[in-house]
């Protein structure tokens, strides 16, 4: 494993970060911390008017970012679509003098079996986690070569080849290795260029909309993790990290130090939390 940014100064003060996504739950919860270290925080994403069963729209995440110490640039857009994805692009590079990190957040879910999925469902799923993916890290490149600390980190799970995973839900599953498939590729495809790419994935459900609205309710979210685990862990991968990795959150967390998740957990206790999907156990 090779170590692009080592020997950087620590921390995001004055780093540009482009994110799809982010109006809430994890991508949110990175953004903010971002923003503490006074990073600029762009967000191309969909959600401009309020969703009557999603919290949060891409001004009012922009707004928590300015708040939390941070300069943010909400963008309507569509990871879908290649003229938005590069106007994104271009709107963050012009209004901050360039892109040092991306986080490809945006994610749709649906565990359907194959039988029973639609393709409507399937294309959606592809169009936003794999080829959302691929587009917006290959659009940013350019910039990222001219960043002394160019980074992609995704949020997509380590390529599990039991075949329990692709058998319970293999559209799902075909489109977030998809996205883990990018990281495998760039970092390799990118190494000389000093620019980081890594995959970040969470031990345990995150207590998100979709756990709430699509995978179990509250009997699932009391069963979680709080989204700060996994921004905390992004943290430590955009200040500290190396390429190539498809790393879980705690871990990450544990080799910088940190071993009690207590502050976390909103399970009763650590036996009570879930493991998420791809992973084996906790």
């Amino acid at each position: 494993m090779s170590e692009p940014g080592a020997g950087q100064s620590s921390g995001l003060a004055g780093r540009t970060v482009l994110m799809s996504g982010g109006s809430r739950g994890i991508g949110l919860a990175i953004a903010l911390r971002a923003a503490r270290d006074g990073a600029n925080v762009a967000l191309v994403a969909k959600t401009a008017e309020p969703h009557p069963q999603l919290p949060g729209t891409i001004y009012t995440a922009a707004a928590e970012i300015e708040v939390a110490g941070g300069h943010a640039l909400p963008i309507v857009g569509d990871v879908r679509s290649d003229e938005s994805v590069a106007e994104a692009v271009r709107r963050t590079a012009a209004e901050f003098g360039g892109i040092d990190i991306v986080v490809n957040n945006a994610s749709a879910i649906d565990l359907a079996p194959a039988a029973d999925i639609s393709m409507k469902r399937y294309d959606l799923m592809q169009d936003i986690n794999a080829r959302g993916t691929f587009l917006l890290s290959k659009l940013c490149i350019p910039w990222l070569r001219k960043s002394p600390a160019g980074h992609i980190l995704t949020l997509s799970p380590p390529l599990n080849l039991d075949p329990r995973w692709a058998g319970a839900h293999l559209a799902y599953t075909m489109a977030k290795y998809g996205m883990s498939l990018t990281t495998l590729g760039l970092a390799e495809e990118l190494r000389a260029d000093g620019i980081s790419v890594n995959s970040l994935w969470p031990r345990t459900l995150i207590a998100t909309a979709a756990v709430q609205n699509l995978l179990g309710g509250t009997a699932a979210t009391s069963r979680s993790r709080t989204p700060d685990i996994v921004a905390d862990a992004a943290y430590v991968v955009l200040t500290r990290r190396g390429t190539g990795e498809f790393l879980i959150d705690d871990e990450v967390l544990a080799e910088a130090g940190i071993t009690d998740f207590s502050q976390y957990r909103l399970a009763a206790s650590e036996a009570d939390l879930a493991p998420d999907l791809f992973l084996e156990s906790l």
